[in-house]
C-alpha cells in the first residue's frame, strides 16, 4: 500500500523523497533560529559551542548522511528507515547545543510515522510510535540522570507531533482498507449477479426445452410402432428443439469463455499467457488443441440456425407453436396497440413467459394455457399466463418468500425491473402468474 500523495503533481515525490526534504527543511529552520534575521534584535537561539567549528559541522554531515539514508530505505525497508532517522535526530542535537530533541529534527520521523502508519500492518505501525517515542523519553530521562537541564515542555510537543501523524497515517490507512473492501464487496456482488443472471437464463432455455423433448420424446415411442409419421413428426420436433436450445447454450458459453480469455490475458495468475494451464487446457476446462465451437457443437449435427440472440415477445407466436406440437396448445392474446420495448423488458417478459409455459406442460395436467399480453397501460406491460389445470402439484410459493426455482427466477426478474409479480391458483380453478413490468418513460409512445 503506498503513501504517495494523492495530488498528480506530488506523486512523483516517494514517501523517502518526502522524508529527505522533511530533514533538510528542519536543518534549514534549525539554521534560521540561530542567525539574526531582518527586524530581530537578536537570534531566537544562540548558536551551539561546537556548532560552527569543524566537529559541530562534521556531526550535522553525519547526521544528515544517516538521514538520508534513512529516507532511502523508507520504501523498502521502513522499520530500519526509522531507526535510522531516530539515530540522526540524536546526532544533530550534539552540537546545537539544546536540552530536548527540537521539532525541526523530528520533522523526517513524522513523515516516516506517517508513511509507517498509512503502508504497514497494525503491530508494525504501533511499534514504530512507541519507539520514536521512546527515544524521546529516553533522551530525557539521560540528562535527568546527568543532573542537566531538561525541556520537558518541548519534548512533550514533539511527542505530541509525532503521535498527531501517527493517527493520521492510520486514519488514512483505514479509509484506503475500507475503500479496497468496498470495491472488493462491489465485483463480488457484480460477479454473484452475473451468474444468477446466467443461471436464470439457462434455467429458463433448458427447462422449457427439456420439457418439450420429454413430451415429444413420450408420445414417439407411444406411437412408433402404430403411427409411424406422427413419431417422426415427434423426432423431427425433438430435433428442433435441441438444436434451438444448443444454440442457446453455445452462444451463452461462448460468451463466458471470451470474458475468461480476456481475463486471462489481463493476468496469467499461475497459467500461460494464452490463458491455458499448465496441462494446455483451457481456462474453462476445454481440452488443448480443441476450439470451443467444435466441444459446442456435436458430431455429424451441421449449424443449427436457433433463435434471435435475445427472444422477446415476437417470438411468442414460435413458443406456441413448439408447446403445441408437444401437445398443450397456446393461445397468445395481445390487449392494446404493442409498442417497442426496452431489449432487456422484452427479454425478461419473454423468459416470464416461457417458463410459465414450461410449467403448465410439467405440472398442470392441462391441455391448454392462454398467454395475454396487456399493452393499455403506457407506463408498463402486463402479462398474464393461465390454465385450467389442478393446482396441487405446482411449483408454489413457500412461507418466508421461498419458492422453486422457476418461480424465484421469475421473481427475481421482475424485482430487478421493479416491477409487480404474483402467482397462485385461479378461483375457478388452475393457475395463474401475472407479471406488470414498469416502462421507462415515453417507451409507451412508440408503436410498431
Amino acid at each position: 500500500m503506498s503513501a504517495t500523495p494523492s495530488a498528480p503533481f506530488l506523486k512523483r515525490v516517494t514517501p523517502g523523497g518526502w522524508a529527505a526534504l522533511a530533514w533538510l527543511a528542519g536543518l534549514l529552520f534549525t539554521g534560521l533560529m540561530r542567525l539574526r534575521l531582518p527586524g530581530q534584535d537578536e537570534a531566537d537561539e544562540l548558536p551551539g559551542v561546537i556548532l560552527l567549528r569543524w566537529e559541530g559541522v562534521t556531526t550535522l554531515l553525519v547526521a544528515t548522511a544517516l538521514a538520508l539514508r534513512g529516507s532511502v530505505l523508507l520504501t523498502r525497508r521502513p522499520a530500519a528507515a526509522l531507526r535510522f532517522l531516530l539515530v540522526a535526530a540524536v546526532v544533530a542535537c550534539t552540537p546545537l547545543g539544546v536540552n530536548a530533541i527540537p521539532f525541526a529534527q523530528y520533522l523526517a520521523v513524522d513523515v516516516a510515522l506517517y508513511v509507517i502508519a498509512v503502508a504497514r500492518p497494525p503491530r508494525e505501525a504501533v511499534q514504530a510510535l512507541l519507539l520514536a517515542l521512546g527515544v524521546l523519553a529516553g533522551y530525557v530521562t539521560f540528562r535527568l540522570l546527568r543532573d542537566w537541564n531538561v525541556g520537558t515542555t518541548t519534548e512533550l510537543a514533539v511527542a505530541l507531533t509525532a503521535v498527531v501523524a501517527w493517527l493520521l497515517g492510520r486514519s488514512e490507512h483505514q479509509s484506503r482498507t475500507h475503500a479496497e473492501s468496498s470495491r472488493a464487496q462491489a465485483a463480488a456482488q457484480a460477479v454473484t449477479a452475473e451468474r444468477l443472471r446466467i443461471a436464470r437464463e439457462m434455467h429458463d432455455t433448458v427447462a422449457h426445452s427439456i420439457g418439450i423433448v420429454a413430451l415429444q420424446a413420450g408420445a414417439a415411442r407411444r406411437v412408433i410402432d402404430t403411427q409411424p409419421e406422427g413419431a417422426r413428426q415427434a423426432l423431427a420436433e425433438i430435433e428442433t428443439a435441441s438444436r434451438e436450445t444448443l444454440a442457446g447454450l453455445r452462444r451463452m458459453l461462448g460468451a463466458l469463455r471470451t470474458a475468461d480469455r480476456t481475463d486471462a490475458a489481463a493476468t496469467t495468475d499461475g497459467t500461460g499467457t494464452d490463458g491455458r494451464g499448465p496441462d494446455g487446457a483451457g481456462l474453462d476446462g476445454t481440452p488443448a488443441g480443441i476450439p470451443a465451437d467444435r466441444l459446442a457443437q456435436p458430431p455429424g449435427l451441421p449449424e443449427a440456425p436457433g433463435l434471435p440472440e435475445a427472444p422477446g415477445l415476437s417470438a411468442l407466436d414460435r413458443l406456441a407453436e413448439v408447446t403445441g406440437a408437444a401437445g398443450v396448445r397456446v393461445t397468445v392474446r395481445r390487449v392494446g396497440a404493442p409498442c417497442s420495448l426496452p431489449p432487456d423488458i422484452d427479454l425478461s417478459a419473454f423468459r416470464l413467459v416461457q417458463e410459465s409455459v414450461t410449467n403448465v406442460v410439467r405440472h398442470s395436467g392441462a391441455d391448454a394455457c392462454t398467454v395475454t399480453v396487456d399493452h393499455r397501460d403506457p407506463v408498463a406491460v402486463a402479462v398474464t399466463v393461465e390454465d385450467r389445470g389442478p393446482a396441487a402439484g405446482r411449483e408454489r410459493e413457500r412461507p418466508g418468500g421461498g419458492s422453486g426455482y422457476g418461480l424465484a427466477g421469475m421473481r427475481e426478474r421482475v424485482a430487478l425491473l421493479h416491477g409487480e409479480f404474483a402467482a397462485g391458483p385461479r378461483p375457478g380453478g388452475g393457475f395463474r402468474v401475472t407479471a406488470r413490468l414498469p416502462l421507462p418513460t415515453g417507451t409507451g409512445a412508440t408503436t410498431r
